[in-house]
């Protein structure tokens, strides 16, 4: 990678991390900051305040997506972050339990996502953009863990209010940084790898094993919120102070990660990605059933969580990979910008019906709700087909008329280890998926010379 795209994926990096903090932090305190907030008293209300950044997310990150094709991606990574501002500031002021939902709510709706993935693009040569891209996701594991680690100090030092103001310092700090250090792109035009197309939603949506990895993702996330309303009070009535809880989830995310590790290299190099994909999601569910079991203990809830983190981190790695190897390559980032919906949503709706359960029938209602999710997931991910051990390729071609772009797509297809081959002529790019084992990338790369 060149400087100015390593400067623009560091830069991206750190403006999409800064925000997602700002999302994540308040999950392991907010239902202590809730107990003494008026209408806090309401569990339904709780979970809507907590996940109702998930709903605005879902609805208008797409759209900021196309958007963006419009007027700019810096505008619109603008008027995100000063949405966010707005929210945080809201939520830091508010005097009840609605305020925050409304705060929360125009955080939610500064979904600025898909406008970095494609200002990424943008800056990012095609041989170079899936690292990129890569680097940009994992800021969202890292600044989960951070943001578990961090919130109990935090609340100690500055309690709820003040951490909902310093995220909207933040989002400030990622403006500058915006428009300091990332880069303006020479061109900016759509690329399907990063963005959705309407075009390709009715494909998208009508693929059964596209659905299975939404539903997983909708599932994942549900039970992740739902489980934030009970387990830093199941920790406190343990015994153990809420300033402490750092001290249970720095170890279990540590462990956690190490855990996986072996699991991630043994799926991609022995090609058993089903197989380690559904162990996960049962191992997810053990989690889950064990957090409901040991809620008198604070190591059985800390042996609780390492189970089921070890399970979520493998499969927030996995989902992403698993929908790049079975999407279509034209239609690759519509069927990430569904998922990536699809996860917010879930945010939502499993902070809200979580809530709702918690509220009216107590903690067993709220763990016999994960676990339905759970089952049913387990049961779609078993009679899912086997994703082909394939990966993601881009060249870069030159202009070529409609019937040129299809004879080369077609000779592309014909070299082995190539799976599937699209070229666009609009994107001046071919999209290759391939077996790295068989592929004969010098007879790509030789028959693209041909062509320029």
């Amino acid at each position: 990678m060149s400087p100015t795209e390593i400067r623009a994926t560091i830069g991206l990096a750190g403006v999409y991390g800064l925000r997602m903090l700002g999302l994540f932090i308040i999950l392991p305190v907010f239902a202590f900051y809730a107990e003494d907030l008026p209408g806090g008293d309401n569990y339904t209300l709780v979970g809507i305040a907590l996940g109702a950044y998930g709903l605005t997310q879902a609805i208008l990150q797409i759209p900021f997506g196309w958007l963006s094709d419009r007027i700019g991606r810096k505008p619109v990574i603008y008027l995100g972050l000063i949405l966010f501002i707005i929210g945080s500031f809201i939520a830091a002021m508010a005097t009840d339990i609605y305020w925050v939902i409304i705060g929360r709510v125009i955080q939610g709706a500064g979904a600025i996502s898909a406008a970095v993935m494609a200002l990424a693009a943008d800056l990012t040569r095609e041989e170079h953009r899936t690292k990129a891209m890569a680097t940009i996701g994992m800021t969202i594991g890292v600044v989960f863990a951070i943001s578990l680690i961090a919130a109990p100090v935090l609340n100690q030092w500055i309690g709820v209010p003040g951490i909902f103001a310093m995220t909207g310092v933040l989002a400030l700090l990622a403006m500058v940084v915006v428009k300091k250090i990332i880069p303006d792109p020479v061109i900016s035009r759509f690329h399907s790898d990063t963005e959705a197309s309407p075009a390709n939603f009715r494909s998208v949506l009508r693929d059964t094993q596209l659905l299975r990895l939404n539903y997983g993702i909708f599932a994942l996330h549900a039970v992740l919120m739902a489980l934030w309303l009970v387990v830093p009070l199941t920790l406190r009535q343990a015994g153990m102070a809420a300033d402490d809880h750092w001290q249970i989830y720095l170890p279990v995310l540590l462990l956690s990660i190490v855990l996986i590790v072996p699991a991630i290299i043994y799926s991609e190099k022995k090609a058993k990605l089903k197989q380690v994909f559904v162990a996960a999601i049962a191992i997810l569910l053990l989690g889950q059933l064990l957090l409901a079991m040991t809620f008198e203990s604070v190591w059985g809830t800390a042996l609780a969580l390492l189970v089921f983190f070890a399970a979520f981190n493998l499969l927030e790695a996995s989902l992403p990979s698993l929908i790049s190897k079975i999407a279509p390559v034209g239609a690759k980032g519509t069927a990430i910008g569904i998922y990536s919906s699809t996860q917010f949503l879930g945010a939502f709706a499993g902070a809200a019906a979580g809530g709702h359960l918690y509220g009216e029938y107590g903690s067993s209602a709220l763990y016999a709700f994960c676990g339905v999710l759970l089952v049913v997931w387990l049961a779609l991910a078993m009679t899912m087909k086997a994703p082909a051990a394939v990966r993601s390729r881009m060249y870069p071609v030159q202009e070529m008329d409609s019937d040129q772009s299809k004879e080369l797509s077609r000779r592309l297809a014909a070299i082995p280890g190539v799976f599937e081959a699209l070229v666009l002529v609009n994107e001046r790019v071919a999209y290759l998926k391939v077996d790295m084992k068989g592929f004969d990338e010098e007879k790509v790369i030789q028959l693209l010379g041909e062509k320029t």
